[in-house]
């Protein structure tokens, strides 16, 4: 291995995220092992949605990028959250510097859609995340664990103040008149079983960090916007994903989808929900910063926002209608959430390890449009409206349970 090389296991590496970012980091010169169950192509197959780009095979995809690059990626199929034998087995063999933790069931929507995806995203992802820590510990490893957490822990009720990197410093009052000072992991306020268990992984990280030593950064994301990056566009057969169902397609991309094919943009709501935006560029190069600056074995989890700006959903439908003539339709809010909120986050971190952010003003809007121009023929017109509802008083056909 050279100097700078790591071994590293991506873990949910045929993913949205996870796909570009194994790509990236191979090219960075680190030998990647991906580990998935391809559970999200097996997802689109139940819903009977599928991304808008075509996602050719895993084989066919790691064949593409040797082809392109001369570089290999190996891959192992492994289900994480049901196969630790497996996965530990991996582990010693590879013996990783980092792994790089994507293996949860990623959308807010699928996970309130009803109880067996509530079920299913529970089993998974909690099962997921203790899986790699109790492996790692089982064998006395020490790998830098790098997980994709999200913004939503925190909930989008509007306190006023800007959200810090993952702690808040408070000030208790003791029984002997004096105050004490503490760092306590800033309150969480789940909007769906999904963030719920996103949740619950900041305290299976404190437990292992604190008790048994691993090092372990958590990345609270924004929402994704954008389909390509450098290393995907270098052949077809590396297109990623983009997905623009009710379920798994991010605000942003849905809309400029529902541009393409003449589908009203669907707000939701008032359209008053401030939301994180991060561009799929910056993702792998933030998880590659994350990877290169591990934290002190000290027994603190390193919490990290990535996310390089905000925007309300009405802001964001009107910048698309502007670009393309798309009419904008307010439509019932299938979340229950706040209609109208602010949002102020802190993202010293990557900004102080270099991250240039790319922004929706830089232009690369006009990529995403030409992507979903480009496969609009693909496109399923029944799956655009969002139908996953977070309560039964709004689904269809129940009476609504008196105030």
């Amino acid at each position: 291995m050279g100097k700078n090389e790591k071994q590293i296991i991506v873990v949910g590496g045929d993913g949205f995220c996870g796909w570009p970012t194994a790509l990236h980091l191979s090219k960075l010169g680190h030998k990647v092992t991906i580990v998935d169950n391809l559970s999200r192509r097996w997802i689109d197959e139940k819903m009977g949605a599928d991304s808008l780009t075509p996602i050719a095979t895993v084989e066919e995809r790691l064949a593409a990028w040797t082809e392109a690059t001369g570089l290999v990626i190996d891959f192992e199929s492994i289900d994480v959250a049901r196969e630790f034998n497996r996965f530990t087995a991996l582990l010693a063999s590879v013996k990783p510097d980092a792994i790089v933790h994507f293996g949860e069931q990623r959308a807010a929507p699928y996970s309130m859609k009803g109880i067996e995806e509530k079920r299913y995203t529970v089993d998974n992802n909690i099962s997921a995340t203790h899986n790699i820590l109790a492996a790692v510990t089982e064998l006395g490893i020490d790998p830098h664990v790098v997980h994709l957490g999200t913004m939503g822990v925190y909930g989008y009720d509007d306190d006023g103040i800007e959200i810090p990197e993952g702690y808040l410093n408070v000030y208790i009052p003791g029984d002997d008149q004096r105050i004490y000072q503490r760092d306590i992991l800033y309150p969480t306020n789940p909007g769906s079983v999904y963030h719920m268990t996103k949740s619950m992984d900041q305290i299976l990280f404190q437990f292992y960090a604190k008790n048994d030593g691993l090092r372990i950064t958590d990345l609270h994301q924004g929402i994704v916007w954008g389909t390509q990056t450098d290393e995907t566009k270098l052949d077809p057969r590396l297109v990623n994903r983009f997905d623009y169902d009710g379920d798994y397609g991010t605000v942003l991309n849905r809309f400029l989808m529902q541009a393409v094919v003449g589908h009203p943009l669907t707000v939701h709501g008032t359209g008053g929900q401030t939301r994180a935006f991060i561009h799929i560029k910056d993702t792998v190069r933030c998880i590659a910063l994350a990877v290169e600056n591990p934290p002190a074995p000290n027994g603190k989890v390193a919490i990290l926002n990535q996310m390089t700006e905000t925007h309300t959903v009405r802001d964001l439908a009107m910048l698309v209608a502007k670009i393309s003539g798309a009419k904008i339709a307010n439509v019932d809010n299938p979340r229950n959430e706040a209609a109208e909120n602010d949002l102020r986050v802190s993202n010293k971190t990557f900004l102080d390890l270099g991250l240039q952010p790319t922004t929706l003003a830089d232009g690369l809007m006009e990529e995403t449009q030409e992507v979903a121009a480009k496969f609009a023929h693909r496109c399923i017109h029944k799956m655009i409206p969002c139908v996953s509802t977070w309560t039964d008083n709004q689904r269809p056909g129940v009476v609504k349970k008196a105030a």
